[in-house]
């Protein structure tokens, strides 16, 4: 072949190379960072060991529990097992699901920081906002995986330790066993929900500290304050922006129609301090010099 046929070949450039979005593989990696860590595994242990518990307390003690004495629907366990997971909900809500929200989530930066490895996770081409979206997806996904545990663990011990069926809600309706159990999981999304602003606050705090046991500390102490709070009836005008108010407004599920006031108003309120928790989180994290 002549070097002239030779210039007249087309010349192939050369196919550019798919990367694959480092976003998936950071927030894989940020589920098994939380999920395999020994303290959050324990917390969830714990977590699952509150429905059998009470339920075994109340099996043991023959169902005599006067209303309004214990948890939320503890008076109405021993008639019908499903209810176990509302109450267990209700017991776990005001401190232990508080507690390992705000232990993950004061891990979450400064855990990082400690260990060394926060500048190693810089390196990876994504930016310092989508690396904070990531850990808070990450703390999301554990609170959501902790309320639902305790749902399930709690539906599974009310069914094998007492009768079940037909479920009457706290308007008087009756219905199906099949649909208070999705009457359950719609109150763990509810928990999860209400959780999510400590989250950002204690994703916030974590972003200002290298020691995690600090963090950590700060961000449960602040959840225990709110309630502390809003118990003072002298304070009332402060009530409605703490955000421990709405915990326990799940009640509403029980309902039927559910009225949706209280509900979204509790909604409304998350999404306000999620909105400033992770402001928070965002300016500091994003000027934050990096040196461990």
């Amino acid at each position: 072949m002549s070097s002239v046929e030779m210039t007249r070949l087309p010349v192939r450039s050369a196919a550019p190379v798919r990367r694959r979005p480092p976003t998936g593989r950071l927030l894989r990696s940020e589920l098994r960072l939380v999920f395999g860590r020994r303290r959050n595994q324990a917390l969830l242990v714990v977590l699952a060991l509150v429905p059998v518990l009470v339920g075994i307390a109340i099996r043991v003690s023959s169902g005599d529990v006067e209303p309004g004495e214990g948890p939320p629907f503890i008076d109405r366990v021993s008639g019908n097992g499903l209810f176990l997971a509302f109450t267990s909900l209700a017991a776990v809500v005001p401190f232990l699901l508080p507690l390992a929200t705000g232990v993950v989530a004061g891990d979450a930066v400064a855990g990082e920081a400690q260990a060394g490895t926060l500048r190693y996770l810089l390196v990876v081409p994504v930016s310092r906002t989508r690396l904070l979206l990531n850990k808070y997806a990450g703390l999301l996904a554990y609170s959501l995986a902790a309320a639902v545990l305790v749902a399930v663990v709690g539906l599974l011990t009310g069914w094998v330790l007492f009768p079940t069926g037909d479920v009457t809600l706290l308007s008087g309706a009756t219905v199906s066993a099949l649909s208070a159990v999705g009457r359950a999981l719609l109150v763990a999304l509810y928990v999860t929900a209400s959780l999510a602003g400590l989250a950002a606050i204690g994703l916030a705090v974590s972003t200002f500290t290298e020691v995690p046991v600090a963090a950590m500390a700060t961000t449960v102490v602040l959840a225990i304050a709110s309630q502390i709070l809003d118990a003072i009836p002298q304070l009332s005008w402060l009530h409605p922006v703490l955000f421990s108010h709405s915990w326990l407004y799940f009640g509403d599920l029980l309902r039927d129609p559910v009225p949706l006031g209280k509900l979204t108003e509790g909604l409304v309120l998350q999404a306000g301090w999620i909105a400033f928790g992770l402001a928070l989180a965002w300016s500091r994290f994003t000027t934050k010099d990096v040196t461990s």
